[in-house]
Formats: C-alpha cells, sequence, structure tokens
C-alpha cells in the first residue's frame, strides 16, 4: 500500500462512512477493508472505512492500524477490554463523520458490494435495513433467528423482516436523536424502534449471505441462546420504558 497524504474523492455522489465492528477478525480483517476501499471508491463521492476493535486479543487492532497509517480514508476505534457487539456498533455509529453511514461484519458473510442495492432506497427513506436471502447459517442458529425475529416484531409492532442482519444503511442524523445504550447483541432491534418511534422510515431490501469461511463467531457458542434469551427480555422491559416516555414527551 502507497502512503497517501490526502484522501482522494470518488466517482459516486454520496458521502458515506462505513464501518466493520471487529472481535478476533485477524484473517478477515484486511480482505473487508480492501473490499470496502473498492467499492466507496466506485460508489461514493467522500467516504471513509472505521474498523471497531473490540478489545480484540489477536492482530485485528494492529493490522487495521496498519492500514490506517497507510490510506487517510481508514481509520480505527480501539476498545480496551472487550465492551460487547451493541458498544462496537454505537462507536462506529457516532465516530462517523459522513452523511450516510453503513455497517457490516467483518466476518465477510455479506459482499459489501451490494451496498449499492441499498444506496438508491436511502433517497427516499432514512434506514434500509437488508435481510438474508438463502440464510447460510447453521440449522440450530436460523431456528433461534427466527424465534428471535417472531418475539421482536411481535412486542414491537413494526415489521422487519431480519432484524439483525449486519448490512444497514443510515442518515447519520438519527443518531443525534437518540442514545444507543445496548451494549450486547440486541442493539439492532434498540436502534431500529427507536428510530421508528422518533418518525423516521426504515425501508427493506434482499441480499445474499455466505458460510463463514475463516474464523469463529461468539454467536455459535452453546451458552449464545441462554444469553441472547435474557439480553431480549431486558431490551423489551427497557422499550416498553422508552415508549411509554417518548409519548409523553419526555424525549
Amino acid at each position: 500500500m502507497a502512503k497517501q497524504q490526502v484522501a482522494s474523492e470518488g466517482n459516486g455522489e454520496l458521502d458515506i462512512s462505513v464501518f466493520f465492528p471487529a472481535y478476533n477478525e485477524e484473517t478477515n480483517i484486511a480482505e473487508a477493508i480492501t473490499s470496502a476501499l473498492g467499492v466507496l471508491k466506485e460508489c461514493a463521492k467522500k467516504y471513509e472505512v472505521i474498523v471497531v476493535d473490540d478489545g480484540s486479543k489477536d492482530n485485528t487492532g494492529k493490522i487495521a492500524d496498519e492500514w490506517a497509517k497507510n490510506d487517510p480514508h481508514v481509520r480505527v476505534v480501539h476498545h480496551n477490554p472487550n465492551l460487547g457487539y451493541g458498544a462496537a456498533l454505537k462507536s462506529g455509529c457516532t465516530s462517523a463523520r459522513y452523511e450516510y453511514v453503513f455497517y457490516t461484519d467483518s466476518d465477510l458473510q455479506f459482499d459489501i458490494k451490494e451496498i449499492t442495492k441499498l444506496l438508491p432506497l436511502i433517497k427516499d427513506a432514512d434506514i434500509v435495513s437488508a435481510y438474508r436471502m438463502d440464510r447460510d447459517d447453521p440449522k440450530l442458529r436460523i431456528l433461534a433467528a427466527w424465534v428471535y425475529n417472531q418475539v421482536i416484531r411481535s412486542y414491537f409492532g413494526f415489521k422487519i423482516r431480519d432484524v439483525d442482519a449486519a448490512f444497514k444503511l443510515y442518515r447519520r442524523k438519527i443518531f443525534d436523536t437518540f442514545t444507543i445504550t445496548c451494549q450486547h447483541g440486541c442493539v439492532d432491534p434498540e436502534i431500529l424502534y427507536k428510530a421508528h418511534l422518533k418518525g423516521f422510515k426504515i425501508v427493506q431490501t434482499g441480499v445474499h449471505h455466505y458460510a463463514r469461511k475463516r474464523g469463529a463467531s461468539v454467536f455459535d457458542s452453546g451458552s449464545w441462546g441462554l444469553v441472547k434469551f435474557s439480553h431480549v427480555m431486558r431490551l423489551l422491559k427497557e422499550m416498553k420504558r422508552l415508549k411509554t416516555e417518548i409519548r409523553a414527551g419526555k424525549i
């Protein structure tokens, strides 16, 4: 990588911040950054790639830092120690500099080139929330996700097809209207529900999903289902309080 002093502009029309929450993704993070830079050069005007290194114990942070030293489009946010997936999303959303904010996971289970499906839709919306077509995950995880989505949709009353799909595009301004408080894996429904209550428009589109090729997901551990359930219960309680306060004009 040749070191540049000034970030060049791309060939697109929009100014976009892309961020990757990352925990122990040393085998994937370089490819994730490379892919994002290649796509953004073609579809964005001004752009940046942010790696949120959530207290990784491997070389994820070091690899990302090396990229940031050599490319002015790349920045790194470090958490030390690990703070959780929700905290990583919060850091990415709030540190973004540009008008539009996109995030996807750094495990390469999505093709970031499909951001081009989301960009036309954001012109008439505030959030584009993708859903996974032909999800390529273990069957037990797919079943757990189906139950989880049913609970979220039933309680919150809005029809998001795939709440946790890590492929979303936001207008940066929405994060100036509320605070992300969830530090665990239920952060996506928190963001979507708060945005929904604030009157922001959410649209959806399908993207492809692929099996993880390298590394291991923390969400595949046997205990994660119980942890997720407890998080959902806390989230439901918090969202009920939030809904009451918004309707009462306190927020």
